[in-house]
Order: C-alpha cells, then sequence, then structure tokens
C-alpha cells in the first residue's frame, strides 16, 4: 500500500469516526447524506484521481480504492456523490468538451450536483443495444422522448446522464449518443418504484419532448455505445460490487453471532472477499496504465454478486438470535439482492462480455 493511499484511508476513518450515522448495507445506493458527501468534497476525498484544475487530487484509481473501500465497508452514506463521482466525471474527463468538464466536474468533486443513470428501460434490461428513447435534432439543440427504469436516486438528482437513439441503423450498437439533462427541465416525469421493504430508491423516468441543449452531448453524436461500454469498467469493477454485504458480515463477526458451522464457511468466504479484492485492484492498477478493462470489470462483477449473494446465505440461519441492528443489515441485505444482480448488466450480460473477451 502507498503512503498515499495509507493516508486517503486514515483520512476516510477519521471522517467516518466523527460523523453520526448508522451503516447501512448497499449504502452506495441507499445511504444517502449529502452533507457527508460534501464534506469528502472537502477534505479532497472526492474526484481523487481528477485533475486539479477540475477539483480533483491528480491521484491514481488505487488511491481511490482506498478511498471506496474504507467507505463501503463502514456502510457510510455515499450515495448523493456515488454515481457522479464514480462515472460521470471520468467520461467526461475522457470525452466531454472541455466546455462541459468545465460546467460539471468542479461541483461534481463538491457533491454540489447529483447525477442518475438513465440507461435500462422497460422491455430492455441490461441490453442497451434495445435502447429506444430517441434523440431528435431540434435547432442546436435535441428533443427526446422515452422511458428510462430502475433509475436510482432520480427523485434525489439535479442531473440525468441519458443514452438515447439518435439515428435508427441496421447495427444495433449504432446511433447511440450520451446526453445530460437537467432532472428539471420541463417534459420529464420522475415516479417512485419501491423495493420489497417500501423504500424508495428506484424510479421510473418519463421523458416527453424535452429539449437539450446541443453542448450537452457527451462525446461524439452516434458514439455512444463505444464510449458507454468504456463508462461501464468504472460501473462494474469496483469494489461495490462485492461489499455492498460486508457491513452485515462484519456485524456478525462481531456481534458473536457465529456458531461452529458459520465460522468454518466463513474461511472460504474470508478467502474470496481477498481474491475479488487483489482482482478489483488489478482493475484500477490497470486503468492507472490507460487500459479499459472490460472483461476485468464484467468478470468483477458476476463473481462480486455471487460473493454478496452467500454472505446473505450464510447469514440467514443466524438471523433468529440476532439484535434488531443485525437483523436490519441482513433485511437490507435482502431487499437490494434482486437488484444488485442486475444493475450494471445482469448475470447473462456478464457471461457474454467475458465469453468475447472484450478489453
Amino acid at each position: 500500500m502507498t503512503t498515499t493511499a495509507a493516508d486517503l484511508r486514515r483520512r476516510v476513518r477519521d471522517l467516518v469516526a466523527a460523523w453520526e450515522f448508522t451503516p447501512r448495507c448497499d449504502s452506495w445506493m441507499s445511504g444517502y447524506d449529502v452533507e457527508f458527501s460534501r464534506e469528502l468534497g472537502r477534505r479532497g476525498l472526492l474526484a481523487v484521481t481528477w485533475p486539479k484544475e477540475f477539483g480533483g487530487a491528480e491521484g491514481s484509481n488505487v488511491d481511490r480504492f482506498a478511498v471506496s473501500e474504507e467507505l463501503l465497508r463502514a456502510g457510510a452514506p455515499v450515495a448523493a456523490h456515488w454515481v457522479g463521482e464514480r462515472q460521470i466525471g471520468p467520461a467526461l474527463l475522457r470525452h466531454g468538451t472541455r466546455e462541459l468538464q468545465e460546467e460539471f466536474c468542479p461541483p461534481l468533486a463538491r457533491a454540489d450536483y447529483r447525477f442518475a443513470l438513465g440507461m435500462s428501460e422497460p422491455d430492455a434490461g441490461s441490453d442497451l443495444a434495445a435502447v429506444r428513447t430517441r434523440a431528435v435534432r431540434d435547432g442546436d439543440g435535441w428533443r427526446i422522448t422515452g422511458r428510462k427504469i430502475w433509475t436510482s436516486g432520480a427523485h434525489r438528482a439535479t442531473h440525468l446522464y441519458l443514452l438515447a437513439r439518435t439515428t435508427k441503423e441496421d447495427d444495433r450498437h449504432a446511433g447511440l449518443t450520451e446526453f445530460i439533462v437537467s432532472i428539471d427541465a420541463p417534459g420529464i416525469t420522475v415516479t417512485p418504484i419501491l423495493d420489497l421493504r417500501g423504500e424508495h430508491h428506484f424510479n421510473e423516468v418519463v421523458l416527453e419532448e424535452v429539449r437539450v441543449p446541443g453542448h450537452r452531448v457527451i462525446g461524439e453524436v452516434g458514439a455512444g455505445w463505444q464510449q458507454v461500454v468504456g463508462q461501464l469498467s468504472f460501473e462494474r469493477g469496483g469494489p461495490e460490487r462485492f461489499l455492498s454485504t460486508y457491513p452485515l458480515l462484519a456485524a456478525v463477526i462481531q456481534t458473536g453471532l457465529a456458531d461452529r458451522t458459520a465460522l468454518r464457511e466463513l474461511r472460504g468466504l474470508a478467502a474470496r472477499l481477498q481474491i475479488l479484492r487483489r482482482w478489483t485492484l488489478t482493475n484500477a492498477r490497470a486503468m492507472d496504465a490507460g487500459h479499459t478493462p472490460v472483461t476485468q470489470a464484467a468478470m468483477s462483477k458476476y463473481l462480486g454478486n455471487q460473493f454478496e449473494t452467500d454472505v446473505i446465505n450464510w447469514a440467514r440461519p443466524l438471523m433468529p438470535r440476532a439484535d434488531r441492528a443485525v437483523k436490519e443489515l441482513y433485511e437490507q441485505a435482502v431487499a437490494a439482492s434482486p437488484a444488485s444482480g442486475i444493475r450494471g448488466g445482469a448475470a447473462q450480460v456478464m457471461l457474454s462480455v467475458i465469453s468475447k473477451g472484450q478489453g
């Protein structure tokens, strides 16, 4: 571990120890505290890899891994900044115009802007090539009409990242374009989708002739598929793909709930956790070397989801003896589990990416 990464871990632990919050499973989707995210920004713990001119620290992806791992292990409330800092900022730094970089990256580094991802659609699911939301030219801008589903955090977001079809091509992967849309733009309707516990994290977003300025296109018109494939490496390859249930795992151990059978099974879980951690660090180092680890990220996502599910199954027999706090973590993990297997791409999609060896 580098000196920088060690210092970042210490700074995160200091903030977590001083901040009043209740640890959550799946905290990067359901743990929402704007002020906590802003405090991370004030302490230089957001946008770690970004250029200093855009609010970053010019650190490495390994440094960012250190920050993310500490926050996720603590079950800290990071959902307010997660999507924007994890993938929108990097996408803009890679493909965006200077105008977009200056408009969005500094506020994202301060957690003043909050993004939701408008990717999945009804009847399309994880198949982004099946996107039917359409964007048509309107003077110097665009008009967008369509529906997005399972849009996490849209009810609290300031902006929506949107993948839309700008031309109709024989090749389904062609003719897609990435946009940034203000969530309060006329023509946008956000409708809640409640989870199994009645909590509101997901939404359906309907767009009816929504006007988007021309400069809000990310990268090249029609190049959305190629761009989003690289962007998904940021989404699929991070530690959130195997640490969403870590607070439950830690709580079971710390409260002494684990019986002899559970302790024996814990050895296997611990070994897998170390393998996933090392694999994710390899992804981070690959990005630091300028690569886009598409296949490796898909493997991390696929295996990480299996691990999280197995943590739930491991804890289930112990719940009758658990206290209220541990049971709450267990219930959070169970409620998040169906979505965990889908967001970022369902298992079948991940296996397809892995089999093709795309990067």
